[in-house]
């Protein structure tokens, strides 16, 4: 599941947010959400839930299981 940070990355390019931004919305650290960007860190289940209904894909998506954003 190491692909999933690549997609955050360009998915919060795609709406012009930067990572502080996205960190504020989602009520966390800035420092956490740097390490779920570079695949740092694993993203729990229900974060990565938040971000999929957040930006309008799927959880595969995100995970870069699927290359179908629906």
């Amino acid at each position: 599941m190491k692909k999933y940070y690549n997609r955050l990355k360009d998915l919060r390019h795609d709406i012009d947010k930067t990572q502080a931004e996205i960190a504020k919305m989602f009520f966390m650290q800035l420092t956490q959400y740097r390490r779920y960007e570079n695949g740092e860190s694993d993203i729990p289940l229900e974060l990565a839930k938040k971000f999929a209904d957040f930006y309008g894909v799927t959880i595969d998506y995100i995970a870069g299981v699927a290359n179908t954003q629906k």
